[in-house]
């Protein structure tokens, strides 16, 4: 025997024991796990002794429950991983010079003085513009050379210092 969940629409009211009237569903139309246990309460009390609920069946959705559980708290903590890496990464760039584009489509360089968290994606202070951390599009070290194709020159060896000859393949 199978729970009907047909009847709990998105934004439908249930009584709870109390007299208490809540949401049956979450955001999503999904139950949660309060509303499960009461409707497995539910079933149980009102079942078919001669008839009674399948164990096997019990058990997998007390198993599915449980993975629902899980896989929403991975869910949360990986949310709040990743809020926390761009918090780390926005820091990292105060000192650094940063480019971004404007909606014209103009191209912007200046150094990082700031970082504000006061939204969910952190933003940088550029002189007297904020940017969203996702507006930016190259960073690099304040006076540092913008070409990093540009080969890095060379000195010769000094003067008087023998320098081992390049090998050559025996024939």
């Amino acid at each position: 025997m199978s729970i009907d969940t047909s009847y709990a629409q998105h934004g439908a009211s249930r009584t709870t024991t109390d007299g208490t009237s809540t949401d049956a569903a979450t955001d999503g139309g999904s139950l949660d796990k309060q509303a499960f246990l009461e409707l497995l309460v539910t079933q149980l009390r009102y079942q078919d002794p001669t008839s009674p609920m399948d164990t096997s069946q019990l058990m997998a959705q007390t198993t599915q429950l449980t993975t629902m559980e899980r896989l929403v708290e991975l869910s949360d903590t990986q949310r709040e991983a990743f809020a926390l890496q761009m918090r780390s990464s926005a820091a990292a760039l105060v000192g650094q010079e940063v480019r971004w584009e404007d909606e014209d489509g103009t191209s912007h360089t200046g150094v990082v003085t700031g970082v504000s968290y006061a939204s969910a994606v952190p933003t940088v202070r550029v002189g007297d513009v904020d940017l969203r951390l996702d507006a930016i599009a190259a960073v690099t070290t304040p006076g540092a050379s913008p070409s990093p194709s540009t080969p890095a020159p060379t000195t010769p060896p000094p003067a008087g210092t023998d320098t081992p000859a390049p090998a050559t393949p025996a024939a």
